[in-house]
C-alpha cells in the first residue's frame, strides 16, 4: 500500500533520506543510460537556445558521477541507439514532449527488459495528453478549469478569457492566453500546429500560479513537497520563454506558496488523488491555479518533471532538504527497485546495423 509522506514532518522525511543515501553507498558503478536528444519540438528548442550549463542533462550527469555511476548520454536520433541502450542496468529519460513522455519510450524500454526511472506506459499516456488527462481528473473528482476540444472550423466565442494549448506537449509551446473575440483564430491555428491537430481550449482561471511535486521514497513511499508559487513578471502568464529564461534575466519569481492549511491540504489531496488514479511512479509534478477566491484547480500533470537545478522540482526538493543528486538517486532507486516487465516476449536479438525502415526502402 502506498503511503505518502507529509514533508511538514521533518523526521519522517530524514529518516526515508537516510534509507536513500545508504542504498546509494551500497549501488556505485551502476551503468546509467541518459537519454538526450532533440526528439520533439520542446527538446529542440532547449537543445538549440537552452546554455549547456543550464540544462536539465548536464545536472543530471553532474549528480550521476557525484553519484559514482556510470553513465553516458544516448541520442535517439542516432543510429544504434535501441543495441546500446539494451546494454544498460537502468535508463534516465531527460527527453520531453510525444516520444519522451507519452508511453513510447517507456513501451521500448518494457520490450528491451531495461528499468527504468519514471512512470509507466499507460500514466505517462495519460499524462502527455492534456486532454485524456482532463477527462480522468473529471472522473476522479478532481477540480479542473472548465475546457471544451476544437478540431477544425469555426470556433464560438463565449465571452470570456481562455486558455489555448496544444493537446501535447509541454514548457507551455504552443499555448496563447485570448482575451477576444478577434485572436482565438490565430490562437487556434498556432495551437494546431502544421497537421491540424485537435486543440485544447481552457477557461482561464485568473490566480496564483502553484506547482507541487511528488518523489517516491525507498520503501515505496511518496514524499510531496511544499507547493511552490510561481509569478511571470513579464508575461501574462508561466510562458515558454519565461520557463527557457535563455538570458539568466530571471523573469519569474517562484517561492514557498504562503496558503491556508486548508488549502493546502485540498492541494495534497488533489496530487494524492493523481498519484493513485494515473498510476504514477518515481516522480512527478503537479501544477495547479489558486483562484483569486480561494478554489484551487489543477491544470496539468507532468510525469518527467524538468532537471535542471533551478527548475521548479528541484527548488521543491531543495526546500525539505533534498539535494539534487538525493532526487536522482530516489529515481533510480524507484526503477531498479520495481518488480521488472515480466512477459512472454523473446530477447530482443539485434542481427544487423541495417534498421527496418533502411530495409524497407531500399531498391
Amino acid at each position: 500500500m502506498m503511503e505518502f509522506l507529509d514533508s511538514r514532518d521533518a523526521q519522517v522525511v530524514q529518516r526515508a533520506t537516510g534509507c536513500l543515501r545508504g542504498w546509494r553507498r551500497e549501488h556505485r558503478g551502476l551503468k546509467v543510460a541518459v537519454v538526450y536528444g532533440p526528439v520533439s519540438a520542446e527538446d529542440q528548442l532547449y537543445h538549440s537556445k537552452c546554455p549547456v550549463e543550464q540544462r536539465s542533462v548536464t545536472a543530471l550527469c553532474e549528480a550521476l558521477e557525484e553519484i559514482g555511476a556510470r553513465w553516458k548520454i544516448l541520442d535517439p536520433c542516432e543510429a544504434g541507439f535501441i543495441e546500446e541502450l539494451a546494454g544498460y542496468d537502468v535508463a534516465l529519460s531527460n527527453l520531453h514532449g510525444p516520444y519522451g513522455e507519452d508511453g513510447r519510450l517507456q513501451g521500448l524500454l518494457d520490450y528491451l527488459r531495461v528499468p527504468y526511472c519514471g512512470s509507466g506506459v499507460a500514466a505517462s499516456v495519460v499524462a502527455a495528453d492534456k486532454v485524456l488527462c482532463k477527462r480522468v481528473m473529471e472522473n476522479l473528482d478532481v477540480p479542473t478549469p472548465d475546457w471544451r476540444v476544437w478540431s477544425h472550423g469555426h470556433a464560438d466565442w463565449r465571452g470570456k478569457p481562455v486558455m489555448v494549448k496544444p493537446p501535447f506537449g509541454g514548457s507551455s509551446l504552443g499555448m496563447t492566453l485570448v482575451r477576444d473575440a478577434d485572436a482565438l483564430p490565430t490562437a487556434l491555428a498556432e495551437a494546431a500546429g502544421g497537421e491540424g491537430n485537435p486543440v485544447l481550449i481552457e477557461d482561464f482561471v485568473p490566480g496564483v500560479s502553484l506547482t507541487l511535486g511528488l518523489l517516491e521514497m525507498p520503501g515505496g513511499n511518496v514524499v510531496i513537497f511544499p507547493p511552490l508559487a510561481t509569478e511571470a513578471v513579464e508575461a501574462d502568464f508561466y510562458d515558454a520563454d519565461t520557463k527557457l529564461d535563455v538570458d539568466s534575466r530571471n523573469p519569474a519569481n517562484v517561492t514557498a506558496a504562503e496558503l491556508e492549511p486548508g488549502v493546502y491540504d485540498e492541494i495534497t489531496v488533489h496530487a494524492m488523488t493523481l498519484w493513485d488514479g494515473l498510476g504514477l511512479r518515481g516522480a512527478a509534478r503537479v501544477d495547479f491555479v489558486l483562484s483569486e477566491d480561494g478554489q484551487p484547480y489543477v491544470l496539468e500533470v507532468n510525469s518527467t518533471p524538468g532537471m535542471s537545478r533551478a527548475s521548479n522540482f528541484v527548488v521543491g526538493a531543495a526546500l525539505i532538504g533534498l539535494t539534487h543528486t538525493d532526487v536522482v538517486d530516489a529515481m533510480l532507486h524507484e526503477a531498479l527497485t520495481r518488480p521488472p516487465y515480466d512477459v512472454p516476449l523473446p530477447t530482443p536479438a539485434f542481427a544487423s546495423s541495417t534498421s527496418t525502415r533502411e530495409a524497407a526502402v531500399s531498391p
